[in-house]
This record gives C-alpha cells, structure tokens and sequence, in this order.
C-alpha cells in the first residue's frame, strides 16, 4: 500500500504544471449543467410558451450610468457598437468583448477583454497595458489557437476555437477565431466573434449550455444567414443580441428567418439586464441600440 501510495504521489508530481493548473481549474457551470446527467434534458426555452413582459428582462430605465449597482445576480449587456458589448457583473467587474481600443469617451478600464482578428475591427495590436486581462483569440503561431481559462471568482471567462476563412493573406487560418463564453450569476452568456463556418459537434459540446448568445448577422462576412440562423436555432439560447450588421436589409433578413421559433423585441436601449430568474421563457431575440460609454 506505500508503495501504491508512492507510486501515486511520484506520478502527481512528475505531471506537466499545465496538466495540474487543468486539474485544479473551476469546471465550467455551462459545460457541467448540460453533462451532468445523461438522458436527463436539462430546461430549454419552450418556443410554444409567450415572451414575458418586458420588465422582467431588462429594467425600464433606457439612460442608466454605466457604474450605476445591478440588483444581485444580475447582467447588464450594453451594446457599444460592430461585435463589442460590455459586460457588467452585480460586483462591478467588466468585460469587453472584441475589443478594438476605444470603447468611448470614459476613463474606464475593463477588468476583461477579448478579441478576434480576422478583421481590424475585432482587436488592436496596442491594448491599453492597465487593463489587466487581455485575452486574445488565436495563439502566437499561426494556426495554432490558443486556450483561455480565467477564473475571476465572480466571472470565469473561456473559449472555443473556432477556423477563420480567408484570413491574413488570403489564406484560411485553422483555430484563429475564438468563441468566447462568459460564466457569471449562473448565467453563460457566449459571442461568436467573427464566426465564418458551423461549428463542428465537438464545438457545441464544448460551449455547453447558453443563455444568451451575441451573433454576427452580416450574411457574408461572417457567415450566410442561413446558416448563422441555423447555429442560432441548434444553440437555443433564451436571449439572442444581434451584432455586426451594415445594412437594414440583413436585419429584416435575419429578422424574418428567427420569427417563427423567437419573439422579436425591439428594445429602444443599448443595453439588457439579465437574470437567470428571469429569462424569458420563449427565446428572444433583443435588437439593441448600438451607443458607446460617456462617463
């Protein structure tokens, strides 16, 4: 028995400090929830069922101060513009999703942020070095991607991998893309970044269950309408925020394809709060009103 105990330890020991930082990791609440239970379907939105009344899923005010204290267990989502929303958790921690380096004129400083680079709209080469976590979503060789796993306490923020088409050079860039899930209140709030294919079924497996998912909706530069729609109705998250648009005609588009299993909302706002309490039970998708912060 000592020596089976030995044998134990010498190995726990001789294991990469990766392989032991992976051991020791928080597991994602999204990933577990969906795998917990075999044969068990954990709660979907019912697609049959009404959309609540909008109060509950986001508060009433339209003009609120972005420091202004959330309710507890409560997500604001405030919509700055392309594919870059701002996360705010009921502790006052923030995240900004593909970040370009100019969020507004405000002197905050995310505690977060994500990029993409299959575009110059997605990222900047030059983040500003006070914010703490710069989470970039491709790996320094090409094609090599990259694994995040940041654990907050009150966020824990991870990634997918994802292939960009037709990325630097005309060439297609394997694991250049990174769909980013953001674990915090209970809720898992998921951005598909510049997303340009389906994901594969080991890609939904490992995005487990989401909440709320932010979603390219272009129809060419991401990927065709059909096709994101299709992802969305597979994902059936309980809030759907539309991004990265350029025409009216892409939006009507979308729009159209999403009514017959989503209630359209169209909110006069840039921003949502969100509680796992009070999803709404039918999907929804929220059209947002893109404005950037002004302290």
């Amino acid at each position: 028995m000592i020596r089976l105990l030995a044998a134990a330890l010498a190995a726990a020991l001789a294991l990469p400090a990766a392989a032991q930082d992976a051991a020791e990791r928080r597991p994602s609440h999204c990933i577990a929830i969906a795998d917990a239970a075999p044969g068990i379907e954990y709660r979907r939105a019912s697609a049959q069922t009404a959309a609540p009344p909008a109060a509950r899923l986001w508060r009433a005010s339209t003009q609120p101060s972005h420091r202004e204290a959330l309710p507890d267990y409560t997500v604001r989502l405030r919509f700055l513009g392309h594919a870059s929303f701002l996360i705010r958790t009921p502790g006052g921690l923030t995240a900004v999703t593909d970040y370009t380096g100019f969020i507004g004129n405000t002197d905050l400083i995310p505690d977060v942020v994500t990029m993409n680079h299959a575009h110059s709209t997605h990222w900047t080469a030059n983040p500003d070095p006070a914010i703490p976590h710069v989470l970039r979503g491709w790996g320094e060789e090409f094609g090599a991607g990259i694994e995040h796993h940041l654990d907050l306490g009150e966020m824990l923020v991870r990634n997918v991998s994802t292939d960009i088409r037709g990325g630097f050079n005309g060439r297609d860039e394997p694991r250049g893309n990174s769909i980013f899930v953001f674990e915090v209140a209970g809720l898992c709030i998921g951005h598909l970044g510049h997303l340009h294919h389906m994901p594969t079924e080991a890609q939904f497996a490992a995005l487990g269950r989401l909440d709320v998912v932010m979603a390219p909706v272009d129809g060419g530069y991401t990927m065709a309408l059909d096709d994101m729609i299709a992802v969305l109705k597979r994902l059936r998250a309980s809030v759907v925020l539309p991004m990265h648009w350029f025409s009216g005609r892409s939006l009507g588009t979308f729009r159209e394809g999403m009514a017959d299993d989503f209630a359209i909302v169209d909110r006069n706002a840039p921003f949502i709060d969100v509680s796992l309490a009070d999803l709404p039970e039918r999907p929804t998708v929220v059209f947002l009103q893109p404005r950037r912060l002004r302290d």
